[in-house]
Order: C-alpha cells, then structure tokens, then sequence
C-alpha cells in the first residue's frame, strides 16, 4: 500500500469539519477488521486508512498541527504499520479493565513473540513478527504492533472465497484462537497484497 503523505492530511479546521462523518466510516471500517481472539485479546488488521486516522487524531490530541516536524514524525511512527505488498498488519490489544488486572497478567505474557500465529487455508502457518519497542524480557505492554509475512500461495489463498483464516496464541499464559469471519477476510483481503 501506498504510505501517507502530506497531501492525505487535513489542516486543523477541515479535519474538526469532517470528523464526525470520518469516524463513523472509520469505526465501520475498524469493525469489519476486528477479530476477538479469547476473552482478553482483540486483533485489529490495519490499513492505509485506518493508519491516516490515526495520524489525524494524534495531531488533534496534541494539537500539533502547527508544529515543526509533528505530521513527519507522526508518518514514522504509523507509515511502519501500513501492510506493504505480501503483509499483513495489525495492532494487537490485551484487554484487561483494571491496572491491577493488567499488572498481574501481562508481565506472564514475556515470550508471547513466539506465539502468535495466523493460518491461511492448508499453507504452513505464519508467525507474527512484533514490534520490539512493545517487548521486553520484563513484560508486553496491551498494544502490541505485529506483522505477517506472507507467501505468493498464502497472499492467494487469502483472497479465495472461502479460505479459512485463523488466529491462534499458543503461549503457556494465554491460549486461544479464533476463526476470522468471511466479511472480515474479504476485507483484508481487499487491500492491495
């Protein structure tokens, strides 16, 4: 996919103008890219657009429109999370309500790395690839950042209709997989791979 630049971005005033319509169609969009994966994990495909949305907030929430630098800065933070041609991209949040719930689980998470997979079809399953600055041998923060690397035959059976899609997390602390609907595949199916 094409990364966002400049020109994807509205000014301060254009953007407060449009918002609301913006995120009712990026929430629809954000829905059909959901998948829940056990009782405490959601995975949310990413994508050009949902990428110039958060570019768009994070520039609302710090108002930094006027700031030098803050739009470059906010395209190298999200550009990484647009999937380029044989990717998958996705942000990954464990969910868990309170801080003490979160203090007590996610510290046996260390490793989860090495356990998140995605299967498509009948080809061999794939790794998620995390971000490192979301990792460390201490814990895993909520929101993890992960990609997979996907073959020709795997990018091909993805857009098959009726491919099974499958997330599964097989680390000793948190075990669970999850089916991915058909709207959801066709969905992430439709970005250009």
């Amino acid at each position: 996919m094409t990364l966002l630049t400049a020109s994807d971005i509205l000014r301060k005033t254009e953007y407060e103008q449009s918002r609301p319509a913006f995120r009712r169609r990026i929430q629809v969009l954000k829905d059909k890219r959901r998948v829940l994966v056990g009782d405490h994990c959601s995975v949310h495909f990413e994508c050009r657009e949902t990428m110039r949305y958060q570019v768009q907030e994070m520039l609302r929430a710090e108002d930094s429109w006027n700031r030098p630098h803050a739009v470059a800065d906010e395209f190298e933070a999200y550009n990484p999370l647009i999937p380029q041609k044989h990717e998958l991209s996705a942000t990954i949040m464990f969910e868990y309500e309170t801080a003490e719930e979160r203090s007590t689980y996610l510290p046996k998470f260390v490793g989860i790395d090495r356990h998140v997979w995605l299967h498509i079809g009948d080809t061999d399953p794939v790794l998620a690839t995390f971000d490192r600055g979301q990792i460390d041998e201490r814990g895993v923060s909520a929101v993890q950042y992960v990609k997979w690397i996907l073959s020709p035959e795997q990018t091909e059976g993805l857009g098959r209709d009726g491919s099974v899609l499958r997330l599964r997390i097989d680390h000793p602390a948190y075990q669970a997989q999850a089916v991915v609907t058909e709207e959801t595949r066709r969905e992430i199916a439709g970005d250009p791979l």
